[in-house]
């Protein structure tokens, strides 16, 4: 990729929560020509997600809170349903994703299993998300989660038939795609079955 690319200069819109750049770049077309290319990058670390599943009960354990940016773009209540997620924070994926479904759903799971990485949004954002599951049991429960007071976190916990959930899909309550992408990955791999 370095022959593809030149004159790379990065300058920082923003930084807050998140940092906003400005790219400016050389870019080496199929024909050999260069073009000259502006875009914004925004980054805002990487994250993890994961799928709760219960394999005797036949559930999945999803989370609802409001997310000002589908607000902004159409979704008039703002509140999504999702799987459990967060930020790296500087930890290690495995470790980050299990602080966080005790955090968010109160459940303390010991072993979660990688099943990918992806770029959330490549054309906009710099994200990678670790993609896992975790199987969990009602004697796992050790708190109400929701999420921590002092992230100003408000989170309900909610417990859906894996069945209900991908009809969810269809019918358009659930919109996520990192949540359709875990719920898709899991029928896909039968990992309800024995």
């Amino acid at each position: 990729m370095a022959n593809k690319l030149k004159n790379v200069v990065i300058n920082t819109l923003y930084k807050g929560w998140a940092t906003l750049n400005e790219v400016s770049f050389s870019y080496k077309m199929k024909n050999e020509s260069w073009v000259n290319q502006k875009r914004e990058s925004y980054d805002r670390g990487d994250g993890a997600t994961v799928l709760l599943y219960n394999k005797i009960n036949k559930t999945v354990i999803l989370t609802k809170q409001f997310r000002v940016s589908t607000f902004l773009n159409g979704n008039d209540s703002g509140f999504v349903l999702e799987a459990c997620a967060g930020m790296l924070d500087n930890d290690q994926p495995e470790a980050c994703i299990i602080r966080e479904i005790e955090e968010e759903t109160g459940y303390k799971v010991d072993t979660v299993t990688k099943i990918f990485k992806a770029y959330s949004s490549p054309g906009a954002l710099t994200e990678i998300l670790h993609y896992f599951t975790a199987e969990y049991t009602d004697d796992m429960k050790v708190s109400d989660g929701g999420g921590l007071d002092s992230e100003h976190e408000d989170i309900e916990v909610l417990e859906i038939p894996f069945t209900e959930a991908l009809q969810m899909i269809k019918t358009g309550q659930l919109v996520d795609i990192k949540t359709i992408c875990l719920l898709q990955y899991a029928q896909i791999n039968n990992v309800f079955e024995a």
